[in-house]
């Protein structure tokens, strides 16, 4: 760790200089633009279908995919919610970590071809358990697109973009599940129990099983440079920045130099936390995700409950607005367009990400930690996104802090100032929870990232600890420069992602089905048997 921190700090002390040149950082996003403009342009490429109905293609294919697993997996998103909860809260813990077979005589088999046994006594394959894995992956997409991002969609789409973007988180539910099921069946898992997991390894061998080995390998390597380059980016320098921004903002300080000593320290605390990899995220981020959501919901709550006489009007503008676009760009499409797109990229389902996370669950059954990865949109997206839009919408009754139809350029601004007009400096409460937000995005993305790249350059120390030194020097460098296009180039890099993963996932829905079916019919058996014991302690009774 000593070591660790030290080349850390010695690369840090020769870019200080660097990053106080306004003139040198401006001239890094200028090159960023000449060269990299074309891919950004490319992925957010909108396909014109009229004059004023335009659609970015990933789009497409992200809301496509969604509906196809929803439908493909008979509404799993509802049908497999309860379930979910039961996963999260233990009741199966038993027939995960040993099998239906083992405890209720189940004849099926425990096929887990491509996982072999770890070290671990009396457990199953993994690292983590079903919360951890869940909050570890909730951790990279709960974060400023739910009080920025969200602020920026109503400002654009108006109240009824709030609609659309829970039917994306809704349908994203699918994605989530079938992604992450895959990930956990396809992992790979080292002789000390590390995991190796996420689309890489199912693009790569469940394509291989279907006979189409080469399209695998090139489709997984494509994944694997994409979600490096996102976790540089959208995952790394663009949370550090915001959360500069903010933390000077909010005390005034002096721009450049407080900028730099936050991603000094920010640096320094993320390489404490990754240094110890998925596990010690995994117990950093199960009891720093429920703590910030709860601070946010709650100062959410407080403000819904002292205007709960406009909650019905918000709902009935929310609705209105959803189908009528009134004096919205683009009309009802604008408005459609604003919500799901903030829906779909504030929850990342379908990119691929989070099977990363959910792929180092210790369970025999790769399905359980799909049904639990399906929670994840309805918590990001459902509920969290939702709550920001109804404190907006209701306070901009009476306090008109925001014009629908206007883009604002600064989210966190707008939300904040909807928080303080019924709690006072609630924006103090609010740095806080977008510091600890970009800090777990950063710390969850550096697990994303370098699993990208242990997959390309080989396991080993000496290969991750490459990768963690450049992950918390681009954190600093993130909190000191002018971003621009280098995180336009980010996101793209991000959104990316979506192209190989939802070309495998759909190939490979069929192996989903079947796992989901096997998971099924262990926890019918557990049922069966449990009921079948309770009779026979009454007929004794």
């Amino acid at each position: 760790m000593k070591k660790f921190l030290l080349s850390l700090i010695t690369f840090l002390i020769p870019i200080i200089t660097f990053a106080q040149d306004t003139t040198a950082s401006e001239q890094v996003d200028a090159i960023f633009q000449k060269y990299t403009g074309w891919f950004v342009e490319l992925i957010f490429y909108e396909i014109p279908f009229s004059e004023s109905f335009q659609i970015p293609w990933v789009l497409i294919v992200l809301i496509g995919g969604a509906l196809y697993f929803t439908f493909y997996f008979k509404l799993i998103n509802f049908t497999g919610f309860g379930t979910a909860l039961k996963v999260v809260q233990g009741k199966y813990e038993d027939i995960e970590k040993h099998g239906a077979d083992t405890l209720y005589g189940d004849v099926t088999p425990n096929e887990q071809e491509n996982i072999i046994e770890t070290i671990r006594d009396d457990s199953a394959d993994g690292e983590v358990s079903h919360f951890q894995a869940l909050t570890a992956a909730l951790s990279a997409t709960v974060g400023l697109g739910n009080i920025a991002g969200v602020a920026v969609a109503l400002s654009i789409g108006g109240p009824g973009a709030t609609f659309w973007m829970i039917l994306a988180g809704l349908l994203g539910m699918a994605s989530k599940f079938a992604e992450c099921t895959l990930g956990v069946k396809f992992r790979d898992v080292g002789p000390d129990g590390t995991v190796y997991g996420g689309p890489m390894y199912y693009l790569k061998k469940g394509l291989s099983q279907k006979g189409m080995g080469g399209l695998g390998k090139v489709l997984a390597v494509v994944f694997a440079i994409f979600v490096i380059g996102g976790s540089f980016g959208g995952g790394n320098m663009f949370q550090a920045n915001q959360a500069a921004a903010q933390f000077v903002q909010l005390f005034e300080l002096q721009g450049t130099n407080a900028a730099i000593w936050f991603g000094i320290i920010m640096a320094i605390i993320v390489a404490v936390v990754i240094i110890g990899g998925i596990k010690r995220i995994a117990k950093v981020t199960e009891k720093i995700v429920p703590f910030m959501a709860g601070i946010y919901v709650l100062g959410a709550l407080v403000i819904l409950a002292a205007n709960y006489m406009h909650i019905g009007d918000a709902f009935a503008l929310i609705f209105e607005g959803a189908f009528s676009g009134l004096g919205i760009a683009g009309g009802l499409v604008g408005v459609m367009i604003q919500g799901v797109r903030r829906g779909a990229f504030s929850n990342e389902a379908g990119v691929g990400s989070a099977a990363i996370a959910h792929s180092a669950v210790r369970t025999k059954y790769p399905a359980s930690e799909g049904i639990v990865a399906l929670l994840e949109p309805f918590i990001d997206t459902v509920v969290i996104c939702t709550m920001t839009a109804l404190v907006i919408v209701i306070t901009n009754f009476d306090n008109n802090i925001i014009q629908y139809g206007v883009e604002v350029k600064e989210g966190v601004e707008l939300t904040a100032t909807a928080f303080d007009s019924v709690i006072p400096h609630f924006s103090i409460v609010l740095t806080i929870a977008v510091i600890l937000f970009a800090f777990s995005t950063m710390i969850s993305w550096s697990y994303y990232g370098m699993q990208g790249w242990v997959y390309l350059f080989g396991r080993g120390k000496v290969t991750e600890l490459i990768y963690k030194l450049l992950f918390c020097i681009f954190i600093w460098v993130g909190s000191v420069i002018s971003l621009g296009s280098v995180i336009n180039f980010s996101d793209a890099m991000i959104f990316a992602m979506v192209v190989p993963n939802i070309i495998g996932v759909v190939l490979l829905t069929p192996v989903v089905r079947k796992e989901l079916n096997r998971y099924m019919k262990a926890i019918r058996t557990k049922h069966d048997a449990l009921d079948e014991g309770l009779e026979d302690m009454q007929k004794h009774m």
